[in-house]
């Protein structure tokens, strides 16, 4: 796992096209899809009824595209580390694509890049993208274009 680590917010002002990651790998599981699914009400067959999704389209059951997209947040601290602050803020999220399904039992893992950093609201403003990437596959889970701020 490479972590990319600054040492002050307004460091990351000179980050654009840095490269991040990869994380290590993570396993998506049954329990972990049916815990997404308690907490956001998605009971939909495809991810929980195993018997119904082994005759679906997939061949199983998959992962909700929004649990993947969670997973970025899970994998951020694993990409990057930013020391000497107060806090850092989840500001929001531009354009998010979901490329390809999460198999049941899969692993994956993301990288990053930092697309952009500029001064904000008193703190540093940075967009990362995050590619959410599946053990053997080509295309990616997710690709999210995550905006964060950091504040000294």
């Amino acid at each position: 796992m490479s972590v990319y680590v600054v040492n002050h917010p307004l460091e990351l002002l000179q980050s654009p096209g840095e490269e991040l990651g990869p994380t290590d790998w993570l396993l998506v599981d049954q329990v972990r899809i049916n815990q997404f699914a308690e907490a956001t009400g998605d009971h939909q067959w495809i991810h929980v009824d195993e018997t119904k999704a082994a005759e679906g389209p997939f061949g199983n059951t998959i992962a909700h595209g929004y649990l993947t997209l969670s997973l970025a947040n899970f994998f951020l601290p694993q990409l990057l580390q930013v020391k000497n602050i107060s806090m850092g803020v989840n500001y929001g999220c531009d354009k998010v694509r979901f490329p390809a399904p999460v198999p049941v039992d899969s692993r994956v893992r993301a990288s990053g890049e930092i697309i952009s950093a500029k001064g904000a609201k008193g703190g540093v403003q940075i967009v990362v993208r995050v590619s959410i990437e599946i053990e053997g596959e080509s295309r990616p889970a997710c690709v999210v274009d995550t905006v964060n701020l950091f504040y000294a």
